[in-house]
């Protein structure tokens, strides 16, 4: 530019001006929408989730919308940060979604935000403000997108789609699940799986109201003394996959509670001729929506709301606490929370001898070991997910317990064992030998002289040189069959990490650390059945067991403990681990066992009570000693 003869040539902007909505979107019908497009619509929210935690790294929220074409559409929205997901409040808001992708689904149109997605929603109340909620600092809605809105609404009320699912505290019936809207007044965590929200509408319940007394100090927030004395504080227990937004809320804080349950519940001590007393559990899962939310405090729904809780200013809530104004309130401590939800029949039975009363799992928490009792739980979570991976292998010599070996390894130890592989000579065994079709491979089989002659289901048959496959093959039709490999021309056994005997489908396994390195001259005289016990003793081999171990989270509402099922697998499931190991019938019967306990896609709730005799005991663990808990004498039973 330090030219003199340099220009600068000034054009008109090739910057669009401001456009309108019209000019920049296309909204197409839901009725319209085809498989494999991107796509802008508007639709009213006949049901949603609040988001929960998808498999993978992101947050997922489901909806439903419809429009005046009268279609319902899914929509699923994945993204990382809880912010960026739709602000939902109610059934009849009314959402705006841009560039997302419609896709075929079982005979149907889901939609599923793509790169670039946006969200807009609004209050679909009829005459209410149209103001617009999303966390995007850069979005457009003008005339046309406020016309769209109202006509939704309009639509949407002649259809009684905006019908409130909300209810008043005064209103609540036990049993109910309910949306509730109210204002948190103190909070308090109960243990690691539960946390108290002390909340009020403004209403009085009808009904005498469980209250669960907190030390003061251990409480966030305003006492409640006052309020709780007129029977307008409801104490809410919130567990698992909402604590995580519990524990953000802040005292004074508004919200609404999605799918709230009341049920009625007996406190310590209570006389027969008293009433049950009403408490609210919001319980895991996002079954019909269930959760909670805070709503900023601008949101026209609680309009309504604050002007009842004006009318209760002049409470006096610094009332001093002490000993006498605690003991007027009904206390319920955590371990009695829900004890009614656990009656009825139960999926397990206990088979021990203890006359013992049934306990809390916060009470075996609390105990000192060694103890036997009884607990009643459900099963939050159970590991290994993948059931094949909870059958090991233990040596009850050096108690060393391992997984049971892949079959690739396995597959690699014959390979090795097969490759240049000279037969045996052994005084003792009557050999027979082929050339395999692979070059320098020769299989042998080896039968002691003691045995030629007997029928094949009474001989032990030493096999050199075969895969893994071949042998499989074979043991189908012969009962005891031993893997072995040349050395020096002299017989020696495979690597123990592959089974010492095939029998059947039946595979077993030998302890390297228990077992003698090598066997010589093996004496097969005097033995009348050749099974597992009597090989591996010939063999010089530490037979391993099969076990079942499963590691199981119980959940109680108390609190939440990890219980190992091992030494009494079999008898919880009612089948041997050594039969499961090689019948996939009974590997099936254990999932469709353990789909009972815990069924896929289930809440919490949703699955069944189990009676159980726990084992409280101690192991050192880095000089340090560790209480375990195991199931014992427990039962499924039998349907």
């Amino acid at each position: 530019m330090d030219n003199k003869d340099a220009c600068v040539y000034v054009c008109p902007s090739a910057i669009p001006g401001p456009s309108s909505s019209e000019a920049k979107y296309v909204y197409v019908p839901l009725n319209k929408l085809k498989s494999k497009t991107l796509v802008n619509v508007y639709g009213v929210v006949t049901f949603f989730k609040q988001p929960f935690p998808s498999k993978g790294s992101d947050y997922c929220t489901t909806l439903k919308i419809t429009d005046q074409s009268d279609v319902k559409v899914i929509c699923t929205i994945f993204c990382k940060k809880l912010e960026d997901h739709p602000l939902i409040f109610r059934v009849g808001d009314i959402i705006r979604l841009h560039r997302f992708k419609a896709e075929a689904f079982r005979d149907s149109i889901t939609l599923i935000n793509t790169f670039g997605w946006s969200t807009v929603t609004f209050n679909g109340i009829i005459d209410s403000p149209i103001v617009p909620r999303t966390s995007s600092k850069s979005f457009f809605y003008g005339e046309a997108d406020k016309r769209r809105v109202q006509e939704l609404r309009q639509w949407a009320a002649n259809q009684s789609l905006c019908s409130d699912l909300n209810t008043s505290l005064s209103s609540v019936q036990p049993h109910m699940y309910f949306d509730f809207t109210c204002q948190l007044l103190a909070k308090a965590v109960m243990h690691s799986g539960c946390i108290l929200l002390k909340v009020w509408d403004g209403t009085r319940c009808q009904l005498p109201l469980l209250q669960v007394a907190v030390p003061p100090d251990e409480l966030e927030g305003e006492c409640t003394l006052a309020k709780d004395k007129m029977n307008l504080t409801a104490n809410v227990l919130v567990y698992d996959n909402h604590l995580e937004v519990a524990r953000d809320l802040k005292p004074g804080a508004f919200l609404r509670f999605y799918n709230l349950r009341a049920l009625l519940q007996k406190v310590p001590g209570q006389l027969p001729d008293q009433p049950e007393h009403l408490g609210f559990h919001l319980h895991g899962g996002t079954v019909y929506g269930r959760g909670l939310r805070s709503l900023p405090a601008e949101t026209p729904d609680l309009l309504s709301l604050k002007s009842v809780l004006e009318k209760h200013v002049d409470l006096d809530e610094h009332e001093e606490v002490n000993d006498g104004t605690l003991l007027e309130i009904w206390y319920t401590p955590p371990e009695s929370i829900g004890a009614e939800e656990n009656a009825g029949p139960a999926y397990t039975v206990q088979t021990c001898e203890h006359n013992t009363q049934r306990i809390t799992l916060a009470q075996v928490k609390r105990s000192t070991p060694p103890l036997s009792c009884h607990v009643r739980a459900r099963v939050k979570k159970y590991l290994p997910q993948q059931l094949y991976q909870c059958l090991k292998l233990f040596c009850s010599k050096c108690k060393t317990m391992k997984d049971v070996p892949d079959d690739s390894a396995v597959a690699n130890i014959f390979l090795e064992s097969a490759r240049d592989n000279q037969p045996c000579d052994e005084q003792w065994a009557a050999t027979s030998s082929a050339n395999s079709r692979e070059p320098g491979r020769t299989i042998s089989m080896h039968v002691s002289k003691d045995m030629v002659g007997k029928s094949s289901h009474m001989q032990l048959i030493f096999i050199e040189g075969m895969t893994l496959d071949e042998i499989s093959v074979l043991s189908r039709d012969h009962k005891n069959l031993v893997p072995v490999r040349s050395e020096n021309s002299k017989m020696t056994r495979m690597d123990l990490t592959a089974p010492f005997l095939f029998s059947g489908k039946k595979r077993y396994y030998g302890c390297k650390q228990c077992s003698r390195n090598t066997f010589e001259n093996p004496v097969f005289t005097g033995v009348e059945t050749w099974d597992e016990q009597a090989v591996a003793a010939v063999l010089g081999v530490q037979m391993m067991q099969y076990r079942f171990l499963i590691q199981f989270e119980l959940d109680d509402v108390t609190d939440t403990i990890e219980a190992l099922l091992w030494e009494d697998a079999e008898r919880f499931f009612h089948i041997s681990a050594v039969d499961a190991s090689g019948c996939q019938d009974l590997q099936d019967r254990i999932q469709t066992i353990m789909d009972t306990i815990q069924p896929p896609e289930s809440s919490l709730e949703e699955r069944p009570w189990m009676d159980f005799c726990l084992s409280v005991y101690t192991v050192k663990d880095n000089d340090r000693n560790k209480v375990c808990y195991q199931i014992t004498n427990t039962e499924i039973v039998k349907q």
